[in-house]
């Protein structure tokens, strides 16, 4: 197990919501509160220390009394420039990310990616879920919930650099742990108002 003090919890925040109509999701309002607070609330007792990463709305996440911070890149990169960005301010040896639309963030999350990490002595683990398709299974990555090595930075800024935009383009140069969870729950992430409502309900 990796000590919670040497994990870093970012926040990933940093997109244009397009699918939710251009609105910020993570400041979407869920159980009476915004969406990013509900994720906060959980990620932050299983970690060192939090940032967020967010390109709009700075004020409004500043005021969630954690370090904000924008992509270094330009132009609305996507997560892997909110990672770059993490990875370049975290002050210890890993880093968790997270988005900000999964409100039943798992309470066990770190605890389990690390073990993951730890025991295939892997670069970066990611949670995974067992999902079925027309009586097919199959196992579904959810690739912004992982936690990294420090040490993966230099190789994703010479990804980035050569345009590489694709998280799982980016995990191919990676050890990865796929790390097993069975409640599904905790990884249902809200792209549509429509999914907000139906999840509240």
């Amino acid at each position: 197990m990796i000590d919670q003090h040497q994990i870093t919890g970012l926040l990933l925040a940093g997109g244009l919501g397009t699918r939710m109509g251009r609105v910020d999701k993570g400041l979407q309002v869920f159980r009476n509160m915004p969406l990013a607070r509900h994720v906060l609330m959980r990620l932050a007792p299983q970690v060192g220390a939090v940032i967020i990463n967010a390109n709009q709305n700075v004020d409004q996440y500043q005021a969630f009394s954690y370090p904000v911070l924008s992509d270094q890149m330009a132009g609305f990169a996507g997560p892997l420039a909110g990672l770059q960005t993490g990875l370049q301010h975290c002050q210890t040896p890993y880093l968790l990310s997270v988005p900000c639309d999964s409100p039943l963030l798992p309470l066990n999350l770190v605890a389990r990616l690390s073990e993951g990490l730890i025991v295939n002595d892997a670069d970066l683990a990611v949670a995974v879920t067992l999902e079925s398709e027309n009586g097919v299974s199959y196992r579904q990555r959810h690739p912004v919930f992982a936690l990294m090595k420090l040490s993966v930075l230099p190789g994703l800024n010479d990804f980035l650099n050569g345009g590489g935009r694709k998280v799982d383009a980016w995990f191919q140069q990676l050890a990865v742990a796929e790390v097993l969870f069975e409640d599904h729950s905790g990884f249902a992430n809200i792209n549509t108002l429509q999914e907000l409502k139906q999840l509240e309900s």
